[in-house]
């Protein structure tokens, strides 16, 4: 099987360069699958878990939160505002959702409060996606 170029990339720092099976990416039109050869394409994200395939190894997960996503000949790039592995995700979800649910509540005009409450919705639903 060919192999697709991939780089996940975040504010903070390259989390992924490798070559890879698959990646399903949570485009803001609707999850996608990229494999190697596909069609270039460029999108947002939308919060969500991409997944990594690799024969013979585990999928890695990881969440991302806006950003964009873009196919070209060479490969896959994600730039992700935030992505962090599943697991460290995990960990902090729940003080997550607190902390927007605080910047809600504390926000001082309309524009501000909507950001968080968009920021808080898309955390609600990842909790709800991950069960």
């Amino acid at each position: 099987m060919a192999k697709l170029h991939f780089d996940l990339v975040s504010p903070e720092r390259l989390l992924i360069s490798a070559e890879v099976d698959q990646v399903d990416v949570p485009g803001s039109e609707g999850g996608f699958g990229v494999l190697a050869n596909h069609a270039p394409l460029m999108t947002t994200l939308k919060p969500g878990v991409l997944t990594i395939f690799n024969q013979g190894k585990p999928a890695e997960k990881f969440f991302v939160r806006g950003g964009f996503a873009e196919v070209t000949l060479q490969g896959l790039t994600v730039l992700a505002e935030e992505a962090m592995p599943m697991a460290e995700l995990d960990d902090t979800l729940g003080q997550r959702i607190k902390d927007a649910e605080e910047d809600v509540t504390d926000a001082k005009d309309d524009a501000t409060r909507r950001r968080a409450q968009d920021q808080l919705d898309g955390l609600r639903e990842l909790r709800t996606a991950l069960g």
